[in-house]
């Protein structure tokens, strides 16, 4: 089954629904959500020294280490003008490094230290907090990753 085009949209949605009012709009309940979930990471991240853009190259790290910078920027889905920063700041605060690649010494590895590794024992709190503050259930959020992981496929396609 193909997506609906705009004619049957418009169609469908009959002159009840303002297909232009901000509530009805995906964009908008995405960026307040988003926002509201970042934000609620804050005060949580802090008492480690991380914000939450940080904390996701961390995640990735955890999950595996070392690895290129092009390869953390696919991960993050991130541009190398915006991910270099993070690293510097990061290795600044001791949790990874940075050399060239002995494999390609165009690349840079990035690993984490024995500091980056330890943080994560301590990471491992983060997430049960974020679920009693959301107030939502595993299954519902596991949900709502997945059909988010739709979306983002969604626009992946359509670009």
């Amino acid at each position: 089954m193909s997506a609906p085009t705009s004619t049957e949209v418009e169609a469908s949605a009959g002159a009840s629904v303002d297909l232009l009012a901000l509530e009805n709009q995906v964009c908008f309940a995405l960026a307040v959500a988003a926002r509201g979930v970042i934000g609620m990471y804050r005060p949580i991240l802090e008492p480690l020294g991380l914000t939450h853009p940080q904390y996701l190259v961390m995640l990735a790290l955890w999950q595996r280490s070392p690895r290129t910078v092009r390869d953390l920027g696919e991960a993050l889905q991130l541009e190398p003008a915006t991910l270099s920063p993070l690293l510097k700041r990061l290795e600044t605060q001791g949790y990874l490094t940075r050399e060239r690649s002995s494999r390609d010494e165009r690349a840079l590895d990035v690993a984490l230290t024995d500091a980056g590794t330890a943080l994560r024992a301590k990471a491992l709190a983060i997430p049960p907090q974020v679920v009693d503050r959301l107030g939502m259930s595993l299954d519902e959020l596991g949900a709502l990753r997945d059909r988010l992981t739709e979306v983002i496929a969604a626009v992946q396609r359509s670009s």
